[in-house]
């Protein structure tokens, strides 16, 4: 039978952490950070090294990577959460690819704190691999590494049918984008390590600790407010259940599942040795990772959005997004057909208006944050935790001065309108897959472009 929720999968082999006690009155402190996953742990980080005097706070509402922190596909990706040509019209093509060569540093930057802090994450750097399995996919991947070279991405490069085999079997691989600049990770590991070493350097967290209200240089809870003079917002998928930013990011859904562990047989058929992560050229596209106990974890959109910005309960799926996601799997993978789905869950993550990240501080509020990572959080984190730490400290940096920083982006249209959209939205994307999936079609549908224009990603 196959489990469903209980935050994650990555939670089986961990265990769900002991909770920190929760704040019991109010507090004073420097900073004060409202969220506990990769957001408020890497800034709490960055901060306690680089100013080791400052007392910092941070406010979690479940535990410590409860939300897509540790339920995220394990995707430590250099891609940039965000449009390209938006982040050029404030800073030109030059800030975009300045913000791509720091998204590209920031895998290393992962992979060597975690080692130097003594984090086992299961990390991996394989790289990324996006397969075309339609003709219809083949034009588009072209123009995305083509794209990806112009905004800086420059060791992308496009490999031919039989260069794909050799490295994954996907059933019809007609090509696929290769990057480096992208690791494996287990999530769970990642947040719980991360935890455990700020906590170390001095950080308090309080967990078991809803913040319902943030205000300048305070952050409220049933417990008393915690007063500081920076108050930063690393909430993402959840921001909408403070009062006053319902319409500030959307909460889009996104559901996986995992496989049990698959014998070396299976694995013959299908390679994946150097364990890259994996995704495809659909619309309503899926991303996948072999695991370190040789399992597939495959996800992908589901139910991407519950009215009036709902979350999930602690991660359980619908039952035809599971069917939904095996049947992709074994679409790619006929070789998995027996193979039984052993756990199923999902989580949020945060969505701007315009589908671009922003890491920002008004100091004469004291009021930051930084998130909307549109799905590449998993590295982006971590570049908002650097981020946030020079606005905090004051420092004029290259950091502070990446197209990110600082973005005014407009709010969520109210309800029924924002269900109504992205319902449609990803309708028109699924229908669009289907429609190029037949007939051997070579361009992209014009139900996608309508999807498109729609969503206003570019």
């Amino acid at each position: 039978m196959t489990a469903n929720g209980g935050v994650s999968f990555w939670y089986r082999e961990t265990g769900l952490p002991a909770r920190r006690p929760p704040l019991e009155r109010p507090v004073d402190a420097d900073v004060c950070i409202v969220g506990a996953g990769y957001t408020g742990l890497w800034t709490a980080y960055y901060l306690k090294k680089a100013q080791p005097s400052l007392d910092v706070v941070v406010l979690e509402r479940k535990f410590a990577g409860y939300g897509a922190s540790g339920r995220n596909g394990g995707w430590l990706t250099g891609a940039l959460a965000g449009s390209p040509r938006r982040f050029a019209r404030t800073h030109g093509g030059e800030g975009v690819q300045a913000l791509q060569r720091a998204m590209n540093e920031t895998v290393d930057e992962v992979i060597a704190v975690a080692r130097a802090e003594g984090i086992d994450a299961d990390i991996v750097k394989g790289g990324i691999l996006r397969v075309a399995h339609a003709p219809s996919h083949l034009p588009r991947l072209t123009a995305q590494v083509r794209a990806a070279r112009a905004w800086g991405d420059t060791e992308v490069e496009q490999l031919d049918a039989e260069q794909t085999t050799a490295r994954i079997r996907v059933d019809g691989a007609l090509g696929a984008s290769f990057s480096p600049h992208c690791a494996r990770v287990q999530p769970a590991k990642l947040v719980q390590g991360l935890a455990r070493v700020v906590e170390g350097l001095g950080v308090r967290i309080y967990e078991s600790t809803p913040v319902t209200e943030i205000v300048p240089h305070e952050a409220r809870t049933p417990y008393g407010a915690v007063r500081a003079d920076f108050v930063l917002r690393a909430t993402e998928g959840f921001t909408a259940g403070l009062a006053g930013e319902r319409r500030t990011w959307l909460p889009m859904n996104s559901s996986l599942i995992v496989t049990e562990r698959l014998p070396g047989r299976v694995w013959e058929r299908i390679g994946w040795e150097g364990r890259e992560l994996l995704g495809d050229m659909s619309h309503a596209y899926i991303y996948a990772q072999r695991t370190a106990d040789d399992r597939i974890a495959i996800g992908g959109r589901g139910v991407p959005y519950l009215f009036g910005s709902r979350t999930d309960d602690d991660g359980r799926t619908h039952a035809t997004t599971v069917r939904a996601l095996r049947d992709a799997l074994v679409r790619l993978f006929p070789a998995v057909r027996d193979a039984a789905v052993e756990h199923a869950w999902c989580g949020v993550l945060g969505v701007p208006r315009d589908w671009c990240s922003t890491a920002a501080l008004d100091r004469r509020t004291g009021l930051g944050w930084a998130g909307g990572y549109v799905g590449h959080g998993v590295a982006t984190t971590n570049l908002a935790g650097r981020t946030l730490r020079d606005l905090v400290l004051g420092a004029d940096t290259d950091l502070t001065r990446l197209p990110w920083v600082g973005r005014k982006v407009r709010r969520w249209e109210p309800e029924p309108l924002r269900w109504i959209g992205v319902r449609g939205m990803y309708a028109a994307y699924r229908a669009a897959d289907r429609a190029e999936m037949v007939g051997g079609r070579t361009t992209t549908s014009p139900i996608a472009r309508i999807a498109d224009a729609v969503a206003r990603r570019n």
